[in-house]
């Protein structure tokens, strides 16, 4: 089953701060927001979901030239690396990676933010699991919409200079959605809005 085609619409939902606003302590997560094994995201009308890792990475065939099951698991390979970069780039305050997996209006609302957390000295460590899949796709292809329900297993917030702990703990669960847009032959994340408890 492919993924319905949408087109760009006006923000609706909350554009979301970085996902640490997941941070903030809420009760247990629902059953089935957090995934032990890695998805391609491909739907089906059952509700099953194909699994299989992805070998495709930047430079790749256009979006329009890709059967779709390669595409979708393309796509989730690219939002999986920048969550991974998103962590990093927060851990070590540094955003320059942030451009090999991010584009603007996303690409500067997080190096803002990660610059604003430099300068008062402090860092954030965290641990999401992830959950994403693909719901929709634009017409002209060179988007792709994810929904991810992000479950925040612990979050702390360190001093920089002496690596004291200043607050933190365990988080909870929130649904993002993000689009992820075709840009210079790879997939890039290009903006995340935060919905409702997952």
């Amino acid at each position: 089953m492919r993924a319905r085609t949408v087109r760009p619409s006006p923000r609706r939902l909350r554009r979301a701060a970085p996902l640490l606003a997941t941070l903030l302590p809420v009760t247990l997560p629902l059953a089935g927001c957090g995934t032990s094994h890695p998805s391609s995201g491909a739907l089906r009308p059952e509700g099953s979901v194909s699994t299989g890792a992805d070998s495709a990475g930047p430079g790749a065939a256009a979006p329009s030239a890709q059967p779709t099951g390669r595409l979708y698991k393309q796509v989730l390979k690219r939002y999986r690396d920048y969550q991974a970069v998103y962590k990093r780039v927060y851990e070590r305050n540094d955003a320059a990676e942030l451009a090999t997996v991010a584009v603007d209006p996303l690409l500067a609302q997080v190096t803002a933010d990660v610059e604003k957390t430099k300068a008062k000295g402090e860092i954030w460590r965290f641990a999401n699991t992830h959950n994403p899949r693909v719901y929709a796709r634009s017409t002209d292809g060179t988007k792709v919409y994810v929904i991810d329900c992000v479950h925040t297993l612990s979050g702390y917030r360190f001093s920089a200079r002496t690596g004291e702990r200043l607050s933190g703990g365990p988080g909870g669960s929130r649904l993002y959605r993000s689009t992820v847009q075709y840009d210079s032959g790879t997939w890039k994340v290009a903006d995340i809005v935060q919905d409702r408890p997952c």
